[in-house]
């Protein structure tokens, strides 16, 4: 099958099948509430042709009721050129109402993201960072909801012109947008004759490389590779996710479209050696380049960027957490994204595309009894809480990977990128 082929408006309604079947896996009886939390939860009204498919295919599952939140990233930048910085302390509370109002009453909440990294350049980055402060404080209490997987969500991309300009900067802005369409297309196996069931297999391989490590239980992971040289611990109860999970309702859904990662806790006070990123990372509309790492005993004590080190400390600075890990995950090399060498200067899918690993909050259902852990508890056992999360990629085509058991045993998990056992 011949994707190109397809007209626009087919490829879009498959996406949105498969965000609503696969991604969200709603139920009927359940409302959808659409939102892009890298807008302060505003979609732009560029990408309403997939938010209306997707409603389309919301009803048609059984949804009483499909909401959205609509932004503007010009209305977003406008404020940065010409509000009184005194006045970033102020936030809309009823999104912060109407989010936790959704998630309590148990609705699906679907992320689409399609911010342009370049958005705030050049604005100020002391006021970037206030700004994402107050942001992180009133969507904290929704926040925690999504982060124990109390519903089912899912964040999915969309190609937007800004971030599309920054993906093709050699194609006309029409033609950029296109392209990243098709790209995102076939990097979440549209192009395949039936996208639902490659999905359901996928997913069957994601768990099975779960399971494995999930036996082997190691107690700490050795990342070596050019610019890295790194070891964390794992805590003792740590469990694998990738793929699919359930809700606290029940409900099977996948909270990445696409993902080729299998994830677990880093224990927040066990990290030591350097590591260097091997893709920018775009964060809080400015992207940061070029950086490397050093970590003693869990945190950060040392980093360097050729481009936007001053956000990388303010990163760090939104809290304690912040300059500890949260998160360890493993994508082979060779994983579509990473194929496809294009760097996408957005999370969701760089993050799919290399090994990784993320600065901030542990999810609490990456470790054994976790949901029902108090903070203090979950600390204890080894998990990070703060109010961010943010993945940077650390994985290349050179990258080994050991698995430390208890014992001091060490079995390669990863060599040269790529995975060193069979499941």
């Amino acid at each position: 099958m011949n994707m190109t082929n397809q007209p626009f408006e087919t490829m879009l309604e498959k996406y949105a099948e498969l965000i609503v079947q696969v991604g969200l896996n709603l139920r009927s009886g359940q409302r959808l509430l659409m939102v892009d939390v890298s807008r302060n939860h505003g979609i732009p009204i560029s990408i309403a042709p997939l938010v209306r498919q997707v409603a389309i295919k919301a009803y048609q599952a059984g949804a009483p009721y499909v909401d959205v939140i609509w932004a503007d990233d010009q209305m977003k930048l406008i404020r940065f050129q010409h509000a009184r910085p005194e006045s970033f302390d102020i936030f809309p509370q009823w999104l912060a109402d109407a989010l936790l109002t959704a998630v309590k009453r148990g609705d699906a909440l679907l992320n689409i993201s399609g911010l342009n990294p370049d958005l705030l350049k050049g604005q100020d980055s002391d006021l970037i960072g206030k700004w994402q402060k107050v942001v992180l404080n009133h969507i904290k209490p929704a926040h925690e909801y999504v982060q124990r997987n109390a519903i089912n969500w899912c964040l999915v991309s969309a190609s937007v012109p800004g971030w599309a300009a920054k993906v093709f900067p050699q194609l006309p802005e029409e033609e950029a947008v296109t392209q990243l369409w098709e790209t995102i297309f076939k990097i979440v196996r549209l192009d395949l004759p039936d996208p639902i069931a490659a999905w359901r297999s996928h997913l069957s391989g994601l768990a099975k490389r779960c399971d494995y490590l999930n036996e082997k239980r190691y107690d700490a992971f050795h990342y070596l590779a050019p610019g890295t040289d790194l070891t964390i611990g794992l805590p003792r109860l740590h469990r694998w996710k990738g793929g699919q999970v359930a809700s606290e309702q029940g409900i099977a859904f996948v909270p990445n479209l696409p993902t080729e990662e299998v994830f677990t806790l880093a224990d927040q006070k066990r990290a030591d050696g350097h590591v260097r990123a091997t893709k920018s990372l775009a964060y809080s509309g400015q992207v940061i380049e070029d950086f490397e790492i050093q970590f003693s005993e869990g945190k950060v004590v040392g980093y360097a960027a050729r481009k936007g080190e001053t956000v990388l400390k303010q990163l760090f600075e939104t809290d304690e957490g912040a300059s500890r890990l949260g998160e360890a995950a493993l994508v082979p090399h060779s994983s579509p994204i990473s194929k496809s060498q294009i760097m996408f200067h957005n999370t969701l899918l760089d993050e799919n595309a290399a090994s990784h690993l993320a600065f901030g909050a542990a999810y609490p259902f990456t470790l054994e009894g976790g949901e029902g852990m108090s903070v203090e508890e979950f600390s204890k056992a080894g998990g990070n809480h703060s109010m961010t999360h943010v993945d940077f990629m650390i994985g290349c085509a050179e990258m080994d990977v050991d698995g430390i058991l208890e014992n001091g045993i060490v079995e390669p998990v990863m060599r040269q990128g790529e995975w060193a056992f069979e499941v």
